[in-house]
């Protein structure tokens, strides 16, 4: 179970993760950065406040003395920065502030300098506050000589509470994000990981040897084609393994008749059954089988070979030229039945690109099967016609043909077209399976046309030669 939901317990982690990682930024970098850019823009603001009030009591300057008897400015201003405003003379003596509180104060160490070459800095002030309070100063000039300074300080917690409602927008925002991209987890919930699960399901189904099991999604995405193509993998494996027994039944069948037959034989033979004179007529049987055997053992080893497709050996030849010397071949059967063989080309010579040898067998099953069910003195035409880049090569009897539903059965391994094994007792079932395994591997095509008591055609194409 555990590997069963990994990758879903996986994705809910990483989506706790994210979140996780999400407050903790806020908490740590977007904290560290709004402070730092408030902090700024208060001394700006302030710096630009202070210098204001410098430039005014600049103006009233009278003598060497200084006249602050109003401080309606002073308690505006701080009124407005939520903060408080000092008029300090050159010996740090407070000679006016917002607050009406700390007029004639001395600061002790008083450093007109104290903001260093920052334009603001953040203290106690000398010990008068006991808080942290943002500060910037702003001397007062006159006849070019400094006679005071502005100063205002604004407490770091107002910086901080504007921070921190600043930090809670992003927090509610973020909250309401995740909770959004919930929606994503249902989705993927319902269209990832709920089909996987099925998928998987029928996966170990099919492992199982369970071929039957349909998986049963219907969606038009990439699941839902997953699922059809593990449905269709499956309904081929199920056909697949019926082929097997069937392959394997019709194997154990075409051997072990002519082996019960050669063993019947032997032993009437050797126990004197079969008298003396009668035994050169059984052994040629035995002989017989013998070959029947060879012949289906040589079909089984063509079809295992054919099934590596890089055993083709292609070559330029002359297909008029190889269908002549097959038919030659057959002189002697086609004499015991009185069949002709009718030979047409299109043109004298006809080269093709193929496998000379493999062109060949296909030629010669095609032959044999059309004049083992040919009626005797009848004819079997064979041509060969070039049509654009293709050559098309057909061979036709006049014989029983075979039966509307049995043609799509023709190229099945050892099938024959009637229940007692098939018109020929001899033929292994192999011949029509070979041709097809043979064309496709040139990756070209053969059909069959027929018509029962009329008679069978069968037409194959094959590459015309290049570069003649």
């Amino acid at each position: 179970m555990r590997i069963k939901h990994s990758l879903y317990y996986k994705f809910i982690l990483g989506y706790l993760i994210f979140g996780l990682l999400e407050f903790i930024v806020i908490a740590t970098v977007s904290s560290n950065m709004a402070y730092n850019y408030l902090v700024q823009a208060k001394a700006d603001s302030l710096y630009d406040e202070a210098s204001l009030l410098a430039s005014n009591y600049s103006d009233i300057y009278r003598g060497q003395n200084m006249n602050f008897d109003s401080t309606l400015q002073l308690e505006a201003v701080a009124a407005y920065l939520h903060g408080e405003v000092w008029i300090v003379n050159n010996r740090g003596t407070v000679v006016a502030d917002s607050s009406h509180s700390r007029t004639s104060d001395s600061i002790d160490g008083f450093d007109p300098t104290f903001t260093g070459n920052k334009s603001y800095r953040i203290s106690n002030y000398y010990g008068c506050f006991n808080y942290d309070v943002l500060t910037v100063s702003v001397p007062i000039t006159g006849n070019y000589r400094i006679h005071g300074y502005v100063l205002i300080h604004l407490p770091v917690s107002e910086i901080q509470d504007t921070i921190n409602n600043f930090l809670n927008i992003l927090y509610i925002t973020c909250i309401i994000i995740l909770g959004l991209s919930l929606i994503i987890l249902l989705v993927f919930t319902t269209t990832v990981y709920f089909p996987l699960k099925k998928i998987t399901a029928a996966a170990n189904q099919y492992a199982e040897g369970n071929l039957k099991h349909k998986l049963t999604l219907y969606t038009q995405d990439e699941m839902g084609y997953l699922a059809a193509t593990l449905n269709y993998m499956s309904d081929e494996l199920d056909k697949m393994e019926e082929y097997q027994k069937n392959f394997i039944a019709n194997v154990s069948h075409d051997f072990r008749s002519p082996l019960t037959s050669i063993k019947g034989y032997l032993e009437a033979i050797l126990d004197g059954t079969i008298p003396p004179d009668m035994q050169e007529k059984y052994l040629t049987r035995v002989i017989s089988e013998t070959e029947r055997l060879n012949k289906l053992t040589q079909g089984l080893l063509t079809l295992n070979n054919l099934d590596n497709k890089g055993y083709l050996s292609r070559n330029n030849f002359d297909i008029n030229r190889v269908i002549k010397d097959t038919a030659a071949s057959f002189e002697g059967t086609c004499n015991a039945k009185d069949i002709v063989l009718d030979l047409t080309f299109s043109h004298n010579i006809i080269m093709v690109y193929a496998d000379l040898g493999k062109i060949q067998q296909v030629l010669y099953n095609l032959i044999d099967n059309a004049i083992k069910f040919s009626h005797p003195n009848s004819v079997i035409y064979i041509q060969a016609t070039i049509k654009y880049e293709k050559v098309f090569v057909s061979v036709k009897d006049t014989g029983i043909g075979i039966p509307k539903n049995n043609l799509k059965k023709i190229w099945e391994r050892f099938y024959k077209s009637d229940s007692s094994r098939g018109k020929d007792k001899r033929g292994t079932g192999l011949g029509l399976s070979i041709v097809k395994e043979i064309i496709q591997n040139h990756g070209e095509t053969i059909d069959v046309i027929s018509t029962e008591d009329v008679g069978t055609e069968f037409i194959f194409t094959l590459p015309r030669a290049t570069n003649l």
